[in-house]
């Protein structure tokens, strides 16, 4: 399977349409800048510390990927335009199981995208024959847990860290 067949226009219910595509290594300067449109709250949520500004390092992590146990797509309003959302799957050594991430950019939150891009991982996971979706969240981050919860995923609690839920899905492989 290539990155490629995963490349394409998605509409969510709302009739938003943008574009997504896996991110590639010079994806780099478009990503940090998508990084300093998301809120404070959200880059809290999605790297799970107080982090002010997603340096060199995090940005290499998300656009220098393997497209075997990580992929990374990239969702773009109109093409040659801005990065206004990111989800990325990370896998076990297995692939087996895989942890999502979705960050939005603040001006496009409230229009599907989140919940699209969630749907498309789903997809390429199932697709990829990974077994389970995760995704650690804050007990705080009522928008995403609600978002997964009505995608199918149970929240149980995060060993260790009471501020911390863990939601789960097992994929049918259809």
């Amino acid at each position: 399977m290539t990155t490629d067949t995963w490349s394409g226009n998605l509409t969510t219910r709302a009739g938003f349409k943008f574009h997504v595509r896996p991110a590639r290594p010079d994806d780099e300067a478009a990503l940090a800048e998508f990084f300093t449109q998301v809120t404070p709250e959200d880059l809290r949520f999605r790297f799970l510390s107080s982090i002010r500004e997603v340096g060199h390092d995090r940005l290499v992590a998300l656009t220098q990927i393997d497209h075997l146990r990580t992929e990374n797509f990239l969702a773009f309003a109109q093409l040659g335009g801005p990065i206004i959302a990111t989800a990325m799957l990370a896998c076990d050594d297995s692939l087996e199981k895989g942890e999502v991430a979705i960050s939005v950019r603040a001006e496009h939150k409230n229009k599907g995208v989140g919940w699209k891009l969630l749907d498309h991982i789903s997809r390429y996971a199932d697709a990829r024959g990974i077994t389970t979706l995760e995704s650690i969240e804050s007990r705080e981050n009522h928008a995403a847990i609600d978002l997964e919860r009505e995608f199918g995923f149970v929240a149980e609690a995060y060993p260790d860290d009471p501020s911390l839920i863990i939601v789960r899905k097992h994929l049918s492989h259809l």
